[in-house]
């Protein structure tokens, strides 16, 4: 049975991605601003030049053309060379990825964790100061724009108290540094990333998990546990909490779009070294090949997120069947 369900969902998943990449594709090709234009600063290309480069890249073909040929290109991992300087795209790509893969999966740790616990104590202490603490938190996470978030703990952290470095992922003597020193220098660099980017994510899941739990400790089932004597620690985060999960899990899984998305704003700001930044450099330079690797792939990893939490949803839940 549970093999019928991941076959099904990844036959979606599949189907899914070919849509979205067309639908890429097209809006791409259609937008304002071609490569040929970034040609035009050069008074020293001629016009037949600049349409042999159009030839060289495919790019005067029709839009259906060019999507087969890139799609044939892809499922051979190809993504073509980028227009910017010749390089293959999988290898740019590759070079910024696992930057951006653990700026997420440390956001995604701390809005999973953080999340939970302070919605879980939040819903204990209801009503009294901790759980109205905690509310005004997630009313400024609610509230307030991250990239402004963002530019203020530069100023105050990176400028002011010159505590934090503000872009990069390294220092600059980062070679010269030991071990240890190496580890702390990038924990110092992704501190002000990981925090700000998670904050959104980390206020919207507190307030759900509070909501759900105060719902499952107002139940009957919770009712007559405590008279019966049952231990409330194992009330509150075995038997309510586990029943909470489902609606963790879903917040999560629409959390990743939130966040690779986010990464072109942050990245860019803070000078991260990620896919976000390639991307906002692809786009200004109008790299066609560079755009669209990083697009289907940024789609990819928030399909396979949503994937994970369809199957997760069974273990958590047997009830949960897909027909």
């Amino acid at each position: 049975m549970m093999v019928k369900i991941i076959f099904k969902k990844m036959l979606y998943l599949i189907i899914t991605f070919i849509g979205i990449s067309f639908v890429t594709f097209l809006i791409i090709s259609i937008s304002p601003g071609k490569p040929q234009d970034m040609l035009e600063f050069s008074s020293k290309i001629s016009y037949e030049a600049k349409q042999k480069i159009l030839k060289l890249y495919g790019l005067d073909r029709p839009i259906h053309i060019r999507y087969i040929k890139w799609f044939l290109r892809f499922v051979r991992l190809d993504f073509g060379n980028s227009l910017k300087d010749e390089k293959p795209v999988i290898e740019k790509i590759l070079q910024r990825l696992p930057a951006t893969l653990m700026l997420n999966t440390l956001s995604l740790s701390i809005i999973f964790f953080g999340g939970c616990l302070l919605g879980v104590l939040s819903s204990i202490y209801k009503n009294k100061f901790l759980d109205k603490f905690i509310s005004f938190i997630v009313f400024l996470g609610y509230s307030m724009p991250k990239y402004w978030l963002a530019i203020l703990c530069m100023i105050f952290f990176g400028i002011k108290l010159k505590v934090l470095p503000i872009s990069g992922l390294r220092s600059v003597n980062f070679d010269y540094l030991t071990f240890f020193e190496k580890v702390l220098d990038i924990a110092k660099h992704l501190l002000l990333p990981v925090l700000i980017s998670a904050f959104g994510g980390l206020a919207g899941l507190t307030r759900y998990v509070r909501a759900s739990m105060i719902e499952q400790l107002n139940s009957e089932y919770v009712r007559f546990a405590l008279s019966k004597g049952c231990d409330t620690k194992k009330i509150v985060f075995y038997h309510s909490f586990k029943n909470v999960l489902i609606a963790v899990v879903t917040i999560l899984g629409l959390s990743l779009p939130d966040l690779i998305g986010g990464g072109f704003i942050f990245e860019t700001i803070f000078a991260y070294p990620g896919m976000g930044r390639l991307g906002y450099e692809a786009v200004v330079s109008r790299d066609y090949p560079l755009i669209m690797g990083i697009s289907v792939i940024t789609a990819f990893l928030t399909l396979l997120g949503n994937f994970l939490a369809d199957i997760i949803y069974v273990y958590i839940d047997p009830r949960i069947k897909y027909k």
